[in-house]
C-alpha cells in the first residue's frame, strides 16, 4: 500500500491556525492519502474532523498530544484510536488544562510589563472552548505589531531560558502511557528531540523503558529533528522494538512546517488500527 500518511497535525481546537475542514482540504489538495487529528489535551474536533474526512475523501486517524514532563523536561505523547468516553484521558486532560491556563496568566502578567498584552488578548486569541496554551500568547504579540511569525516569539520571549517562561504541572509520561492504554488508545512519543531544547531532553535509555507501560512508537520523522537524530532514534526505534512514526505537525499558519512533510509507513498505521479501540476512517478509493 502506498498511501502517504501525516499522523500530526493541529486545528483551531487547539492551536492550529486552521479548522478541521480546511485542514482535510489542504491535505486533499496537497495529495494526502490520511491524517492524524491530535490537537493538544482535547477531542473537540474529532466530529468535525470525520464530517470532513468524508466530504474530501482523505482518510482521518483521530487523537490528541498530550502533555506531560519527566524531571522537568518537557514531553508530548500522541494518543491515537483511544475512547474518548473513557474517564481516564478527559480527566487527565481537565487537570493539564487547568494548570495550563493558571500558567498563562502568569506569563501574560510577566510579558504585560514589558510589552503591550493582557489576558483577555490572548483569550481571544484562542477562542471558546479551546485549551489555551504559548502559542495563543504569541499570536496575541503579533496581533499587537510586537512580532511578525510565532517561530520568532517562540525563539526569544517564550524560549524557556527566557525570564517570562513559567513551566507548569505535567503528569508523568509512565502515567499518561497507562492511562491512553487503559482508554483504548495507542500511545507514540512525539518529537523527542526538538530544536528548542536539545541540552534538556529524555535519555534513551528511559523512554526504551517505557515500552513496559505500553509505548508503542517514536516519532522519528519529524520537522525538528536533525538527520543526525533521526538516525539515533532510528536505531532506538529498531532495538527496542518500537514503531517508527514520521509526522509535520502542521498548525497551518502558526509554523514554517508543510502538511506531508514527514509520512508514516502504511504498514505502521494499520499496526495502530489494529490495536486502537476507534476506527480507522480508511480513504475513499
Amino acid at each position: 500500500m502506498a498511501w502517504l500518511c501525516d499522523l500530526h497535525t493541529h486545528s483551531t481546537f487547539s492551536d492550529g491556525t486552521s479548522t478541521p475542514r480546511e485542514l482535510f482540504t489542504q491535505a486533499r489538495q496537497g495529495g494526502l492519502d490520511l491524517i492524524g487529528l491530535t490537537d493538544h489535551d482535547t477531542t473537540a474536533g474529532w466530529e468535525q474532523a470525520r464530517e470532513a474526512a468524508r466530504e474530501t475523501g482523505v482518510g482521518l486517524m483521530v487523537g490528541a498530544e498530550v502533555s506531560c514532563a519527566w524531571r522537568g523536561v518537557t514531553v508530548h505523547m500522541l494518543s491515537y484510536l483511544h475512547d474518548p468516553l473513557a474517564p481516564g484521558l478527559p480527566a487527565l486532560f481537565e487537570t493539564i488544562h487547568a494548570s495550563r491556563r493558571a500558567r498563562v496568566a502568569d506569563m501574560v502578567e510577566r510579558i504585560g510589563r514589558d510589552y503591550p498584552l493582557t489576558l483577555a488578548d490572548v483569550e481571544a486569541q484562542a477562542g471558546e472552548g479551546v485549551a489555551i496554551g504559548r502559542p495563543h500568547i504569541a499570536d496575541a504579540l503579533i496581533a499587537a505589531g510586537c512580532f511578525s511569525h510565532r517561530n520568532e516569539v517562540f525563539a526569544t520571549i517564550l524560549h524557556p531560558a527566557s525570564p517570562y517562561y513559567v513551566r507548569y504541572c505535567a503528569p508523568d509520561p509512565r502515567e499518561v502511557i497507562e492511562t491512553i492504554t487503559e482508554c483504548g488508545g495507542v500511545a507514540v512519543m512525539a518529537h523527542p528531540r526538538p530544536l528548542s531544547r536539545q541540552r534538556r531532553v529524555v535519555p534513551a535509555h528511559v523512554i526504551a523503558s517505557w515500552r513496559d507501560v505500553g509505548l508503542f512508537g517514536i516519532e522519528v520523522d519529524h520537522p525538528d529533528h536533525t538527520r543526525e537524530w533521526r538516525e539515533a532514534l532510528g536505531v532506538l526505534t529498531a532495538r527496542y522494538g518500537l514503531h517508527r512514526t514520521g509526522s509535520s505537525d502542521f498548525h497551518g499558519r502558526g509554523k514554517t512546517t508543510t502538511l506531508g512533510e514527514n509520512l508514516t509507513d502504511w504498514e505502521v498505521v494499520e499496526a495502530i488500527a489494529e490495536r486502537g479501540r476507534m476506527d480507522l476512517v480508511l480513504p475513499a478509493t
